[in-house]
């Protein structure tokens, strides 16, 4: 699949692209956990566009620009007014 053939609510997507950009990482307290995470943001793009990820933990230190990624069964959400994927529970993210 492309990047711009992505819509909001989108499930069980398979994407690749390049890393454009990438955020600093940043802690976010839980809702449900007295827990914090580590959040960041990722752009990545393809010959058809360009979208932001969302990456939490482990995937941070994964990911840096100029890296090739795949996310396979990802989805897409809407944060702010943007659509964003996501790799989720359930997804997988593969650097290459």
């Amino acid at each position: 699949m492309k990047i711009k053939e992505l819509r909001d609510k989108m499930r069980n997507v398979t994407v690749e692209g390049k890393v454009m950009e990438k955020s600093d990482a940043r802690e976010v307290l839980s809702r449900f956990k007295d827990e914090t995470y580590k959040v960041a943001s990722a752009i990545i793009g393809d010959e058809t566009g360009t979208i932001k990820m969302t990456l939490w933990n482990e995937q941070i230190d994964k990911v840096n620009v100029d890296n090739m990624v795949k996310v396979e069964n990802g989805y897409v959400s809407s944060f702010r007014g943007e659509i964003q994927l996501n790799v989720g529970k359930f997804g997988k993210l593969t650097v290459e």
